[in-house]
């Protein structure tokens, strides 16, 4: 059989139903080339706790006492090479912060880590950072907004801007958001979308052939910073 095309695929669409609201996405399982090199990423730089182990294989790890919400393994990727740009597959996983709080705390441990973002951008619905993990893998630390503040038309529908721009993490640093750049966003942003609540634990979003991504303003990382509980604590001594 061959593969089902796309229109078929939005008429079945149009004619089920809704899933269940709290189906969200529960975990990311990545392929890496060096599992200790992707731990110290994801366990020790974003804080992830390990959870379970099997040798230079695999390693599973969550937040918040979960069986995992990341998997990584080596089982065909020991010392390989990430997919090249071109190539479909993952554009990024997304993990959500619950407060604004917490997504300035990711950012002070990537500054001292010496981890460097790809951009940062406000999208009126959340704030986001993004950067690489050490496979090449995209990532994007973000929080939402609360949902009474997304921003909607006059008619209630949600607004999602779409510029095919992500700000410059040198600018955004330089001098603040206000006079941030803009640079093309790569691939296609085909997004799967999370439920309502803070109980999501982000979305994961596909490559494919079109450039797309969701910007709404530069972020401001200078002031985001203060924002993480560290920060506040030095200042307050």
């Amino acid at each position: 059989m061959g593969h089902t095309q796309p229109e078929t695929l939005a008429m079945k669409h149009q004619k089920s139903k809704p899933v269940h609201p709290e189906i969200r996405i529960g975990h990311v399982h990545l392929k890496v080339a060096d599992l200790e090199r992707a731990l110290a990423f994801y366990r020790d730089v974003l804080g992830f706790e390990l959870t379970q182990r099997f040798g230079q294989q695999a390693a599973f790890l969550s937040a918040g006492g979960y069986h995992h919400h990341i998997g990584l393994n080596t089982w065909e990727s020991q010392g390989g090479s990430p997919p090249d740009r071109g190539a479909t597959g993952l554009y990024h996983v997304a993990i959500v912060y619950p407060n604004r709080a917490e997504l300035a705390d990711a950012l002070r441990r990537l500054t001292k880590a010496g981890i460097p973002l790809d951009g940062a951008s406000d999208h009126g619905v959340s704030e986001a950072l993004y950067l690489r993990d050490p496979d090449g893998n995209g990532v994007e630390l973000y929080w939402d907004r609360p949902k009474e503040q997304w921003p909607r038309t006059p008619a209630g529908e949600l607004v999602l801007d779409c510029k095919n721009k992500r700000y410059s993490r040198q600018a955004i640093w330089a001098d603040g958001a206000a006079r941030a750049r803009s640079i093309p966003a790569a691939g296609c942003d085909e997004r799967a979308t999370k439920p309502a609540g803070q109980r999501a634990n982000g979305y994961i979003a596909y490559s494919c052939n079109q450039a797309l991504a969701m910007v709404s303003e530069p972020l401001d990382l200078r002031t985001l910073l203060k924002e993480a509980p560290e920060a506040k604590v030095d200042a307050s001594t």
